[in-house]
């Protein structure tokens, strides 16, 4: 049974990218939105008395971060995925998803309604012959992917999924939620990354990862917006978050362009990361992103190891199944920008350590 516990240590299963959490700026800007917004809640949904001109002014500056024409703000990124997959899909259409997209998108497939094809794990042939299939559909046909995903960290062949879509007349939705300020300019995702944005029927953007802040953010066109605020119904019959927290959201997306040396950083530990695991035997996968999958194989290996870690001073959990298919259990190491490369020498070290005291690594 798992528990709450507040994290001991060097943080390694944190989703705080930039490091963002702890930076002064950031508190300035709460400071400065409580002195601005004249009333201290939302007071009820942004249809009702909820809506504030801050939330209008956060909307128009992520679609310009997005390079989309239109954002709409969400509660959360669960919010953001199940309102708007419920929205837009239903009977008759189909949807395309990725087997490891992630729960929240899941549960918006289910419940729109929508056939839904599952295709293997980046397997383009795959989907290819599944959409060759559905051709005839007199419905919708959307593509449902994350960018980089969030258990085994790889990124989705995002090229190749945008040619399918426009090969057989679909759309595609990406949730960028972890390359968000992390991956592509300025930290705009792998979609701008590629020039794809104006391409994509939506494209999702979590606030509470590298912008350290909260909320999610969906990117499209003017319609989709009013479509929306319309028939989303994680939009229409949720409270509005306070609108101090659009000064900490704004202030967090100014903060994240210029940090190009954190980015570098980040992925520059993530190299050392992999590099030491392969070059001890361990599994991590043929990925590249700050995400680092340390496949155990077992749930109690993967509980032992972990517990291990702790002990040593590591912040790490396991991740067993049924959260990732039987025989994948693993520490999902999240790397951040805070961290620094002694720490992943010192963890590594900590992992020999373990593992000299017959602690299986898979």
């Amino acid at each position: 049974m798992r528990e709450l516990s507040t994290i001991q240590g060097v943080n390694l299963c944190s989703n705080d990218y930039l490091g963002l959490s702890t930076d002064p700026r950031l508190k300035e800007s709460l400071q400065e939105g409580l002195e601005y917004s004249e009333r201290i809640s939302a007071t009820g949904s942004r249809l009702l008395s909820g809506h504030h001109a801050v939330w209008d002014e956060l909307e128009a500056r992520f679609a310009a971060f997005a390079g989309t024409e239109a954002a709409l703000f969400f509660n959360s990124g669960f919010a953001a995925n199940t309102g708007l997959l419920s929205a837009l899909l239903g009977p008759g259409d189909v949807v395309f998803s990725d087997a490891l997209n992630h729960a929240s998108i899941i549960d918006g497939i289910r419940l729109s309604g929508v056939h839904k094809v599952i295709y293997p794990h980046g397997d383009l042939n795959f989907l290819a012959d599944a959409m060759r299939g559905h051709s005839q559909t007199s419905g919708s046909r959307v593509i449902v992917t994350e960018s980089i995903f969030s258990m085994d960290g790889d990124r989705a062949p995002l090229n190749e999924l945008f040619q399918l879509a426009a090969r057989y007349g679909a759309e595609i939705i990406v949730d960028e939620a972890h390359a968000t300020g992390v991956c592509g300019p300025h930290g705009r995702g792998l979609v701008a990354e590629l020039g794809l944005a104006q391409e994509a029927l939506a494209v999702v953007h979590t606030c509470s990862k590298a912008l350290a802040s909260a909320g999610a953010v969906i990117c499209g066109s003017k319609t989709l917006k009013q479509f929306l605020i319309n028939h989303a119904r994680s939009f229409i019959f949720s409270t509005a978050l306070p609108p101090y927290l659009a000064f900490q959201v704004r202030a967090a997306l100014q903060l994240i362009n210029p940090m190009e040396a954190e980015r570098d950083h980040l992925a520059s530990l993530s190299t050392r990361l992999r590099e030491r695991l392969r070059s001890e035997g361990f599994d991590c996968g043929a990925r590249d992103s700050h995400i680092v999958p340390l496949m155990i194989g077992s749930n109690a290996a993967a509980l032992d190891l972990a517990m291990a870690l702790q002990e040593r001073g590591f912040a790490v959990r396991a991740i067993r199944s049924p959260s990732v298919p039987p025989g994948t259990e693993r520490l999902r190491l999240s790397l951040t920008a805070r961290l620094t490369m002694s720490d992943i020498d010192r963890f590594m070290d900590s992992v020999l350590a373990v593992s000299a005291l017959d602690i299986s690594h898979g």
